[in-house]
């Protein structure tokens, strides 16, 4: 058939070699309609059990479904609320008493088909269930597909902040179908991308100056640039994660930009006002302007940053948060409760130039202030 062949020749694999705890992210179009085919050589009974939410579950779960009888396998679904609320204990609860009625052994695979908030609490939950079972990332956004679903964090969130309660927990496979990406608003889309270009910032200015050249085409539903876009992303990613898996050095340096990002998202109630991938792309802005305000990068790096998020129509400042937001000391305050934060210092990653990003504490308080307190007066 058509797809059987279209997948064979356009699929990307990224080998994640984590010793002992393996597995590979499979990245092209068709690759929910050959679900089976990759995910059944992993199981011991032919029988999955998929969590996803009503918005996924209307595109893709019956593709999901199909893919998987082409093989024999059978599956039961579980449909949640869409929405980062739904990263909450109560549908980590809800989630993992399902699973348990369904009869889930220590043996078998969980599925989380969704974006980031069903992949988090998908992992969160197979790491909990019976002491640790496995689980299959199948996720849907480009956000999930170049960050939440590579590297084995879960978790749910705390009214306290972001991701402060879970547990690492690696997959054991990740399907990235670069064709559901096409079923996302251009807002989605570049949310995601946000996670897509922090990578060229962190460690890779060659990719970030492709990114400057290929942006338009990714946006557009170009196919191999997609594939190209999220296959380097993951690449990254899964070497970072390599070197540092519960991230105590290197792999602090994927979170340029989230120590605003996740008081940002926090001051605006993580619903719709701020996506998260805006947020990253707005922190990676601010990441800059501290590191050119301590004569730790050129002006030109914080411009260009500045300049290829506006290009590619991306938010870039706080101006561009709609409504409210809490002055400059409530802001230090919430990035106090960022996991980064260390016997009470709190790290950051900032830049000596684009693709060269680096861990520290070494950030005066004062430094941070008065630019939040200029950017707030600038709204």
């Amino acid at each position: 058939m058509f797809w059987k062949k279209r997948v064979k020749t356009m699929m990307e694999t990224v080998h994640v070699g984590l010793k002992g705890r393996e597995y590979d992210i499979h990245i092209g179009p068709g690759l929910l309609a050959q679900s089976g085919a990759l995910i059944g050589p992993m199981l011991k009974r032919k029988q999955l059990c998929v969590v996803t939410d009503e918005n996924v579950a209307a595109l893709h779960l019956e593709t999901l479904r199909a893919g998987l009888a082409s093989e024999g396998i059978g599956m039961e679904a579980l449909v949640l609320p869409a929405g980062e609320s739904t990263k909450s204990w109560r549908y980590l609860e809800q989630t993992v008493e399902w699973l348990l009625a369904q009869r889930v052994e220590r043996s078998d695979l969980v599925v989380a088909l969704g974006g980031g908030v069903i992949g988090d609490l998908t992992g969160f939950a197979a790491a909990v269930l019976r002491r640790g079972v496995g689980f299959v990332q199948i996720p849907t956004s480009l956000l999930a597909q170049v960050d939440s679903s590579v590297g084995g964090k879960t978790g749910i969130n705390s009214p306290l902040g972001k991701n402060l309660v879970g547990a690492f927990h690696q997959p054991r496979l990740v399907l990235a179908d670069i064709d559901v990406l096409g079923t996302l608003t251009p807002r989605d889309f570049l949310a995601g991308y946000g996670e897509v270009v922090k990578y060229g910032m962190l460690g890779d200015a060659g990719f970030f100056e492709w990114l400057e050249a290929q942006g338009p085409k990714l946006a557009a539903g170009d196919e191999a640039a997609r594939i190209a876009a999220v296959k380097r992303s993951c690449e990254m990613k899964a070497e970072i994660v390599m070197r540092d898996e519960t991230e105590q050095g290197d792999r602090a340096l994927l979170n340029l930009g989230h120590t605003f990002c996740h008081a940002l998202e926090a001051a605006t109630g993580y619903g719709d006002r701020l996506l998260h991938g805006e947020g990253v792309a707005i922190g990676c802005a601010l990441a800059f302007e501290v590191s050119m305000r301590l004569g730790l990068c050129a002006q030109e790096a914080p411009s260009r940053v500045r300049a290829h998020l506006r290009d590619m129509g991306m938010k870039v400042d706080l101006k561009d948060i709609e409504g409210d937001l809490p002055d400059a000391d409530a802001l230090l305050d919430l990035m106090g409760q960022d996991k980064k934060v260390v016997d009470g210092q709190l790290r950051f990653i900032l830049a000596r130039g684009i693709g060269e990003a680096f861990v520290t504490a070494d950030v005066p308080r004062d430094v941070v202030r008065q630019l939040l307190e200029e950017e707030l007066a600038a709204r």
